[in-house]
Protein backbone atom coordinates (compact mmCIF):
# COMPACT_ATOMS: atom_id res chain seq x y z
CA UNK A 1 0.00 0.00 0.00
CA UNK A 2 1.42 3.41 -0.97
CA UNK A 3 1.99 6.22 1.51
CA UNK A 4 -0.61 8.26 -0.37
CA UNK A 5 -3.18 5.51 0.16
CA UNK A 6 -2.34 5.26 3.85
CA UNK A 7 -2.67 9.02 4.21
CA UNK A 8 -6.00 8.93 2.40
CA UNK A 9 -7.32 6.19 4.69
CA UNK A 10 -6.20 8.07 7.80
CA UNK A 11 -7.77 11.28 6.50
CA UNK A 12 -11.03 9.50 5.75
CA UNK A 13 -11.11 8.05 9.24
CA UNK A 14 -10.28 11.34 10.93
CA UNK A 15 -13.06 13.15 9.02
CA UNK A 16 -15.54 10.34 9.50
CA UNK A 17 -17.32 12.17 12.34
CA UNK A 18 -15.88 15.64 11.75
CA UNK A 19 -19.24 17.20 10.89
CA UNK A 20 -20.99 15.46 13.79
CA UNK A 21 -20.88 17.39 17.03
CA UNK A 22 -23.02 17.67 20.14
CA UNK A 23 -25.30 20.67 20.47
CA UNK A 24 -24.30 23.46 22.83
CA UNK A 25 -27.11 22.43 25.16
CA UNK A 26 -25.75 18.87 25.43
CA UNK A 27 -22.20 20.11 25.94
CA UNK A 28 -23.29 22.61 28.59
CA UNK A 29 -25.20 19.94 30.52
CA UNK A 30 -22.33 17.47 30.15
CA UNK A 31 -19.72 19.77 31.66
CA UNK A 32 -21.99 21.21 34.34
CA UNK A 33 -22.91 17.73 35.56
CA UNK A 34 -19.33 16.49 35.26
CA UNK A 35 -17.86 19.34 37.31
CA UNK A 36 -20.58 19.13 39.94
CA UNK A 37 -20.27 15.36 40.33
CA UNK A 38 -16.48 15.48 40.63
CA UNK A 39 -16.83 18.25 43.20
CA UNK A 40 -19.52 16.30 45.06
CA UNK A 41 -17.41 13.15 45.18
CA UNK A 42 -14.47 15.15 46.49
CA UNK A 43 -16.64 16.83 49.12
CA UNK A 44 -18.13 13.48 50.14
CA UNK A 45 -14.70 11.94 50.73
CA UNK A 46 -13.61 15.13 52.52
CA UNK A 47 -16.53 14.78 54.95
CA UNK A 48 -15.10 11.49 56.20
CA UNK A 49 -12.41 13.49 58.03
CA UNK A 50 -14.62 16.29 59.37
CA UNK A 51 -15.52 15.78 63.08
CA UNK A 52 -19.17 14.98 63.75
CA UNK A 53 -21.49 17.28 65.71
CA UNK A 54 -19.55 20.39 64.75
CA UNK A 55 -20.75 23.56 62.96
CA UNK A 56 -18.14 22.94 60.26
CA UNK A 57 -19.55 19.51 59.47
CA UNK A 58 -23.14 20.82 59.47
CA UNK A 59 -22.16 23.47 56.93
CA UNK A 60 -20.44 21.03 54.56
CA UNK A 61 -23.16 18.37 54.92
CA UNK A 62 -25.88 20.88 54.02
CA UNK A 63 -23.77 22.12 51.11
CA UNK A 64 -23.32 18.52 49.96
CA UNK A 65 -27.07 17.90 50.14
CA UNK A 66 -27.92 21.11 48.28
CA UNK A 67 -25.57 20.40 45.41
CA UNK A 68 -26.78 16.79 45.38
CA UNK A 69 -30.33 17.97 44.72
CA UNK A 70 -29.02 20.28 42.00
CA UNK A 71 -27.08 17.40 40.39
CA UNK A 72 -30.18 15.19 40.40
CA UNK A 73 -32.22 17.90 38.67
CA UNK A 74 -29.53 18.51 36.03
CA UNK A 75 -29.06 14.78 35.39
CA UNK A 76 -32.81 14.45 34.89
CA UNK A 77 -32.77 17.35 32.40
CA UNK A 78 -29.76 15.84 30.64
CA UNK A 79 -31.41 12.41 30.41
CA UNK A 80 -34.62 13.94 29.00
CA UNK A 81 -32.54 15.86 26.46
CA UNK A 82 -30.66 12.73 25.48
CA UNK A 83 -33.75 10.61 24.86
CA UNK A 84 -35.39 13.35 22.79
CA UNK A 85 -32.35 14.33 20.70
CA UNK A 86 -30.17 12.14 18.51
CA UNK A 87 -26.58 11.77 19.66
CA UNK A 88 -23.77 11.81 17.07
CA UNK A 89 -22.93 8.23 16.07
CA UNK A 90 -19.66 6.57 16.97
CA UNK A 91 -17.15 6.09 14.15
CA UNK A 92 -17.79 3.05 11.97
CA UNK A 93 -14.20 1.85 12.37
CA UNK A 94 -14.67 1.02 16.06
CA UNK A 95 -14.85 -2.72 16.86
CA UNK A 96 -18.14 -4.11 18.14
CA UNK A 97 -16.83 -4.71 21.66
CA UNK A 98 -15.79 -1.06 21.97
CA UNK A 99 -19.21 0.14 20.87
CA UNK A 100 -20.82 -2.25 23.36
CA UNK A 101 -18.49 -1.06 26.14
CA UNK A 102 -19.28 2.60 25.36
CA UNK A 103 -23.03 1.91 25.34
CA UNK A 104 -23.04 0.11 28.68
CA UNK A 105 -20.64 2.56 30.31
CA UNK A 106 -23.02 5.40 29.47
CA UNK A 107 -26.02 3.43 30.73
CA UNK A 108 -24.25 2.62 34.01
CA UNK A 109 -23.13 6.23 34.36
CA UNK A 110 -26.72 7.43 34.10
CA UNK A 111 -27.87 4.76 36.55
CA UNK A 112 -25.25 5.80 39.10
CA UNK A 113 -25.92 9.51 38.53
CA UNK A 114 -29.55 8.88 39.48
CA UNK A 115 -28.88 6.44 42.33
CA UNK A 116 -26.20 8.56 43.99
CA UNK A 117 -28.30 11.65 44.85
CA UNK A 118 -31.46 9.57 45.32
CA UNK A 119 -29.85 7.29 47.92
CA UNK A 120 -28.41 10.34 49.67
CA UNK A 121 -31.82 12.01 49.76
CA UNK A 122 -33.46 8.87 51.16
CA UNK A 123 -30.71 8.45 53.74
CA UNK A 124 -31.26 12.02 54.91
CA UNK A 125 -35.04 11.50 54.95
CA UNK A 126 -34.71 8.85 57.66
CA UNK A 127 -33.18 11.19 60.22
CA UNK A 128 -34.40 14.29 62.02
CA UNK A 129 -32.49 16.76 59.83
CA UNK A 130 -33.90 15.98 56.40
CA UNK A 131 -32.73 17.85 53.30
CA UNK A 132 -32.55 21.58 52.71
CA UNK A 133 -31.86 23.04 49.28
CA UNK A 134 -29.65 26.02 50.13
CA UNK A 135 -31.74 26.64 53.24
CA UNK A 136 -35.14 25.72 51.78
CA UNK A 137 -36.61 22.62 53.50
CA UNK A 138 -37.59 19.87 51.07
CA UNK A 139 -40.18 17.10 51.60
CA UNK A 140 -39.00 14.38 53.96
CA UNK A 141 -39.84 10.95 52.57
CA UNK A 142 -39.20 9.02 55.77
CA UNK A 143 -39.04 9.14 59.53
CA UNK A 144 -36.37 8.79 62.19
CA UNK A 145 -35.02 5.29 61.60
CA UNK A 146 -31.34 4.57 62.15
CA UNK A 147 -31.40 1.13 60.50
CA UNK A 148 -32.95 2.36 57.25
CA UNK A 149 -30.69 5.39 57.24
CA UNK A 150 -27.64 3.14 57.53
CA UNK A 151 -28.80 1.05 54.56
CA UNK A 152 -29.14 4.08 52.30
CA UNK A 153 -25.85 5.54 53.55
CA UNK A 154 -24.09 2.27 52.59
CA UNK A 155 -25.73 2.34 49.16
CA UNK A 156 -24.70 5.98 48.78
CA UNK A 157 -21.08 5.16 49.57
CA UNK A 158 -20.99 2.08 47.35
CA UNK A 159 -22.46 3.89 44.37
CA UNK A 160 -19.88 6.66 44.85
CA UNK A 161 -17.05 4.14 44.37
CA UNK A 162 -18.67 2.62 41.27
CA UNK A 163 -19.36 6.08 39.85
CA UNK A 164 -15.74 7.13 40.40
CA UNK A 165 -14.51 4.01 38.56
CA UNK A 166 -16.90 4.63 35.66
CA UNK A 167 -15.73 8.24 35.40
CA UNK A 168 -12.12 7.07 35.23
CA UNK A 169 -13.05 4.56 32.50
CA UNK A 170 -14.93 7.28 30.62
CA UNK A 171 -11.93 9.65 30.78
CA UNK A 172 -9.53 6.92 29.61
CA UNK A 173 -11.80 6.14 26.65
CA UNK A 174 -11.96 9.84 25.75
CA UNK A 175 -8.16 10.08 25.87
CA UNK A 176 -7.91 7.00 23.64
CA UNK A 177 -10.05 8.76 21.01
CA UNK A 178 -7.91 11.89 21.31
CA UNK A 179 -4.41 10.39 21.39
CA UNK A 180 -4.68 7.03 19.62
CA UNK A 181 -7.73 6.96 17.35
CA UNK A 182 -7.60 10.68 16.50
CA UNK A 183 -11.16 10.46 15.18
CA UNK A 184 -12.44 13.74 16.70
CA UNK A 185 -14.83 11.97 19.05
CA UNK A 186 -13.12 13.77 21.93
CA UNK A 187 -13.34 17.20 20.27
CA UNK A 188 -17.10 17.08 19.63
CA UNK A 189 -17.83 17.28 23.38
CA UNK A 190 -15.40 20.12 24.15
CA UNK A 191 -17.01 23.22 25.76
CA UNK A 192 -15.94 25.14 22.65
CA UNK A 193 -16.21 23.97 19.06
CA UNK A 194 -13.02 22.59 17.60
CA UNK A 195 -11.99 24.19 14.30
CA UNK A 196 -12.61 21.01 12.29
CA UNK A 197 -16.13 20.73 13.67
CA UNK A 198 -17.19 24.36 13.36
CA UNK A 199 -18.54 24.27 9.82
CA UNK A 200 -17.99 20.60 9.09
CA UNK A 201 -15.61 19.29 6.43
CA UNK A 202 -16.16 20.66 2.92
CA UNK A 203 -17.64 18.10 0.56
CA UNK A 204 -14.70 18.43 -1.86
CA UNK A 205 -12.21 17.56 0.88
CA UNK A 206 -14.38 14.68 2.07
CA UNK A 207 -14.51 13.23 -1.45
CA UNK A 208 -10.77 13.63 -1.99
CA UNK A 209 -10.06 11.94 1.32
CA UNK A 210 -12.23 8.98 0.37
CA UNK A 211 -10.93 8.57 -3.17
CA UNK A 212 -8.46 5.66 -3.57
CA UNK A 213 -4.91 6.47 -4.58
CA UNK A 214 -4.19 6.17 -8.28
Amino acid sequence: MSSTSVHANESARSTEVASEHYSWQARLLHWLVALLIIGMLGLGFFLEDVPRNTPERAFYVNLHKSFGVLVFALVLVRWLWRITHRSPPLPAHLPWWEVLAATWTHKLLYLCMFLQPLSGYLGSSFNKYGVKFFGIPLPQWGWEDKALRSIFVEIHGGVAIVLLLLICLHVLAALKHLLLDKDQVFQRMLPWRARGLRQGIPESKRRSAQEPAR
